[in-house]
């Protein structure tokens, strides 16, 4: 099987050479494309995910040999969540690859998160079953790069840092509104806003409702430090 022109560009994008190309056609196959005679990627997508953890979990004992579980957790949760692999997609333009169906490609998605976060998971699951784990290992270290060695700032839930700065104060847990939905149902961005009992607020905008309330909190969170401080 001889691999299109966009998908030879994705696999040197990769850095991997397939020997069996057809899954990495399969990678890219979303449901809405799957047929008879073309399986999805959801069964690499599973796979993929567990490959990910394996790799994150000894990529972050080695980074940090002194860190206990406590730590560890929440920076391999960050490394290997559904908007990192998506980011990570777009690094690599994964986007432009994916075998969508007429509905969902013109529902934009190629650009929706979840659909680039489960088509990466099935990337490296094809590469896994293509050339093995240490070949998928490499290609996981070298996509997801500078993440492994800054995770810390990523892992830290920035809501749950800010209920807890709260209620060492006896407040009671921020409250978040909804200010603003903006853009097409395939691609929102919401307006957040975190308040504090003592009136502090603090605004933030993206893509998901979660992302803005842990935008705002995060903004909010280093404004009171910074007056305590």
């Amino acid at each position: 099987m001889k691999l299109s022109a966009d998908l030879q560009a994705l696999s040197t994008r990769l850095g991997h050479r397939f020997e069996r190309p057809e899954l990495l056609v399969r990678a890219v196959t979303h449901s809405s494309r799957a047929g008879v005679n073309r399986e999805d990627n959801q069964r690499l997508e599973f796979l993929g995910d567990r490959v990910l953890g394996l790799v994150m979990a000894e990529a972050l004992l080695a980074e940090d040999k002194g860190a206990s579980e406590g730590q560890l957790a929440p920076r391999f949760n960050a490394l290997v969540r559904k908007e990192t692999c998506a980011d990570v997609a777009r690094q690599i333009d994964l986007g432009d690859s994916l075998k969508l169906g007429r509905s969902e490609m013109m529902s934009g998605g190629r650009r929706k998160q979840a659909l680039l976060g489960d088509a990466m998971e099935a990337v490296i699951a094809a590469v896994y079953l293509d050339a093995g784990f240490d070949t998928a290992k490499d290609m996981v270290l070298r996509l997801w790069g500078d993440r492994i060695g800054s995770v810390e700032d990523d892992a830290r839930d920035a809501k749950t840092a800010l209920q807890e700065w709260a209620q060492a104060r006896a407040m009671p847990p921020p409250s978040y509104r909804e200010l603003s939905r903006e853009g097409p149902d395939h691609a929102p961005v919401f307006v957040i806003e975190v308040r504090l009992e003592d009136g502090q607020t603090a605004k933030a905008k993206a893509g998901s409702k979660r992302q803005a309330e842990q935008a705002a909190a995060k903004t909010l969170l280093a404004t009171v430090e910074k007056n305590a401080s």
